[in-house]
């Protein structure tokens, strides 16, 4: 009985976590936007599980050295919200296409082979699904 009271008890918690993918495909018009929602989606929520998965130009603003339009680096939000348990993922096929290298892209970020295989693959485990 104990036992069972305790993994139900771990399931409710499990459960009340948020867990949520952004969705990066264009980061001209996504990016500043994407990164202000996902910090204040982490100041009233700050046990949500956020994975930020990009594509296409949505690498961009992911790239060493990217600033956003008033030459402010993205990777220091970045690296903020890393601070703060996001995860940012860069399809792998992107690199591929556009001729991209692993090392063009700051350290906290890490690759999967295809960003959106990896967004259907974290709704199915229940994410929600934003596109800023």
């Amino acid at each position: 009985l104990f036992i069972a009271l305790a993994l139900s008890l771990a399931a409710a918690g499990a459960m009340a976590q948020d867990k949520v993918v952004y969705h990066f495909d264009d980061a001209a018009t996504q990016a500043l936007k994407g990164l202000r929602n996902i910090k204040n989606h982490l100041d009233v929520d700050p046990g949500a599980k956020i994975t930020a998965v990009s594509h296409a130009n949505g690498v961009d603003f992911l790239m060493k050295d990217a600033k956003d339009r008033n030459g402010n680096p993205y990777e220091v939000a970045v690296q903020e919200l890393v601070v703060r348990g996001v995860k940012f993922e860069v399809c792998e096929i992107t690199l591929k296409n556009r001729g991209l290298k692993k090392e063009q892209f700051i350290e906290e970020v890490s690759f999967t082979p295809s960003g959106v295989v990896r967004a259907v693959k974290l709704q199915r485990e229940g994410a929600a699904y934003i596109k800023p």
